[in-house]
């Protein structure tokens, strides 16, 4: 007998999810396992080919599947993607805020622009994804956030200072919004820790993505283990709210 915080795949089946940041890692693998339980995916990524390419694999699967290119730090971008969704499928039940950079550094490198980029991706395009898709939620009287924050937003670690209080930034908002969200509407963190996707790509620090990328070989756990779950969350019956999951590689400190 299926327990009350079992996963199912029926309670997912049908389900309109948006996801950010859908081009790769976390969110591709996102993209394919609620495709493949049978949830329609309207996929962005800042580069609109790499979303297309992710969308093709959940065709190819028998999924529906939708992909624009979408930039999280511009908010007409973030309504832009939520209004397709309404559009094409007549709602939208979950938003999926995975969008994020990672240039991390030492602070006395004081690499502002990369400071700038994690405030503006993984904060304010939480707060986008949440300015575009409440609305809608609200008037459908049903939503689901789920905010992608990381293990980083628990323990801090040097070199990840800024990274790190965006995540906890993302993780203090969303329990307040929680709070303000009522009965109808739920919200759910996500936070993983190293996960083998193309995290290091956007570090402007040599020694921090030298770092990074050693550690990764050496811990990494695959984007499918984060993918499902967010899954999980999104599977829970009416009325179970998944306030967060933390889920690590078991050789993580």
């Amino acid at each position: 007998m299926e327990g009350p915080l079992s996963v199912s795949g029926e309670r997912v089946a049908g389900k309109v999810v948006v996801i950010t940041g859908a081009g790769s890692g976390i969110g591709a693998a996102t993209a394919q396992v609620l495709g493949g339980l049978g949830a329609r995916v309207v996929l962005g990524a800042r580069r609109g080919e790499r979303a297309e390419e992710v969308a093709e694999g959940v065709r190819a699967g028998g999924g529906e599947a939708v992909a624009l290119g979408v930039d999280v730090r511009r908010r007409e971008d973030v309504r832009e993607m939520v209004g397709a969704a309404v559009e094409r499928f007549g709602g939208v039940d979950v938003l999926v805020a995975n969008a994020g950079v990672m240039p991390v550094s030492a602070v006395d490198e004081l690499r502002v622009d990369d400071w700038d980029a994690m405030v503006d991706t993984n904060l304010k395009g939480v707060l986008h994804g949440v300015a575009a898709a409440l609305p809608v939620f609200r008037e459908q009287g049903r939503g689901h956030f789920v905010h992608v924050a990381s293990t980083a937003a628990h323990r801090v670690v040097p070199a990840q200072a800024v990274y790190s209080a965006t995540k906890a930034a993302v993780r203090t908002f969303s329990e307040g919004l929680r709070q303000e969200a009522g009965e109808r509407l739920r919200v759910t963190v996500v936070s993983p820790g190293f996960t083998a996707t193309s995290f290091a790509e956007h570090v402007t620090s040599p020694a921090a993505r030298e770092g990074l990328r050693a550690l990764g070989e050496d811990v990494a756990m695959p984007p499918s283990a984060v993918a499902e779950a967010i899954a999980y969350a999104i599977g829970q019956p009416d009325g179970v709210d998944v306030g967060e999951i933390v889920v690590r590689p078991t050789a993580q400190g």
